[in-house]
């Protein structure tokens, strides 16, 4: 191998690997790019939602990454394992979907999905295609691969049984199922999240009893949401939908916390390693601000699931409160903890970050239309600020404090 191809593929290796937490084993992963060979990559969707968010984009990012490197994509969408529900990180079973709700999620994940990945160059599969041939005699044979005990040793099984939580017997069979899948498809890599560590793992079992050489498992982290604490969730409110208009999806980009910018630009962005090492380099050094990279981030996803025009409308519109010259980028950070509701009264706020002398002279600026929050007029002196994503504070037109609420 020459020095030219082994910094090429140390590169690829670095691509693949930004934002994994764990490759498994990783020296493997290197043996198959150095064996020049076409790879099979697998990530397996269950159809449980129809609602996507960018949280669910992380392994879809990795694949096209290596879509991008020339490998062979494998995007299985789980319409027979959706049957069961995957109990991975949950401390009770799933609620069985029906047939009606699986096909159409499924429609909704293959829209989405071709946003990122190339169509043409991507493989689509069903489990049900192999799954639904089995006959009962196989699914005893597949069941008798692994001991009860064993699939205790998986972290939430174990937790629910020493709790007395019920398990039912055909979740142990999804872990085996999804181990199938990666025999049938002759998998290379296997991505999948830190929760589906103990599935993920099973592929690799099943691939050396079939004579199968077992695939790479590479665990991508569960993403944060906007409030970069808890994991990205339509329940929580702290999303940023697939679906959301380009203008919501800038605000909501726009409102993260620094730190959190770069967690987002390693596992959403596409760009390669060098021009976010750019990045970097520019907002550390004080050349460029933290917004201008937030404003590059959110055009980058904006006009993947919309169009760059979307992006231009977001980024430059004269009602988005983010535009340039509205809200400056430089301005002093602070952080409040909140009370014991978990939130603290705007008047109350002001005051501790001295944009009040006094929380009845803040009363006063509220209610004669001098306050404004994230460049919304704020007018409401009963008003509770919610523990959250850091939130820009306005008083006047040219006093403005960034405010992180805390717990």
């Amino acid at each position: 191998m020459t020095i030219a191809d082994a910094a090429k593929i140390q590169d690829a290796l670095d691509l693949i690997a930004r934002g994994a937490d764990e490759i498994l084993p990783k020296d493997d992963l290197r043996d198959k790019l150095e064996g020049g060979n076409r790879l099979r990559i697998k990530a397996g969707f269950d159809p449980t939602a129809p609602d996507l968010h960018l949280g669910h984009t992380v392994l879809i990012n990795k694949l096209k990454q290596f879509q991008d490197l020339g490998h062979e994509v494998i995007f299985l969408i789980g319409d027979f394992t959706g049957l069961i529900g995957d109990p991975s990180g949950k401390n009770q079973a799933r609620k069985p979907l029906t047939d009606a709700q699986l096909k159409v999620n499924a429609e909704t994940y293959a829209l989405q999905v071709f946003k990122i990945l190339d169509q043409n160059k991507t493989r689509v599969e069903y489990n049900s295609r192999w799954m639904s041939e089995l006959t009962p005699q196989d699914f005893v044979r597949l069941a008798a691969k692994l001991t009860v005990a064993r699939m205790l040793e998986r972290e939430d099984f174990g937790k629910r049984y020493k709790s007395g939580q019920p398990i039912s017997i055909h979740e142990f069979l999804y872990p085996l199922m999804q181990g199938y899948d990666s025999v049938v498809l002759e998998a290379d890599v296997e991505l999948g999240g830190t929760d589906q560590r103990f599935n993920l793992l099973m592929g690799r079992e099943l691939q050396r009893d079939a004579g199968q050489a077992p695939q790479v498992v590479m665990m991508m982290p569960i993403l944060e949401g906007l409030d970069g604490e808890k994991k990205m969730s339509k329940s929580l409110g702290n999303y940023v939908g697939l679906n959301d208009s380009p203008g919501d999806m800038y605000g909501k980009l726009m409102g993260i916390s620094d730190s959190l910018m770069w967690r987002y630009f390693d596992l959403l962005s596409l760009k390669q390693n060098k021009e976010i090492a750019v990045f970097k380099k520019e907002e550390q050094s004080g050349a460029v601000s933290p917004n201008s990279v937030k404003s590059e981030l959110a055009r980058e996803l904006i006009t993947r699931f919309h169009d760059a025009d979307a992006a231009d409308r977001a980024s430059k519109s004269a009602g988005n409160k983010f535009k340039s010259g509205e809200i400056p980028d430089e301005m002093p950070e602070l952080t409040v903890v909140a009370d014991d509701q978990g939130s603290i009264p705007l008047s109350v706020l002001l005051r501790e970050i001295g944009l009040a002398k006094s929380s009845s002279e803040a009363r006063a600026y509220i209610t004669q239309g001098a306050v404004r929050i994230d460049g919304e007029l704020e007018t409401d002196a009963q008003l509770r600020v919610q523990a959250g994503q850091p939130r820009v504070f306005q008083c006047g037109k040219k006093r403005f404090v960034r405010v992180t609420v805390t717990t």
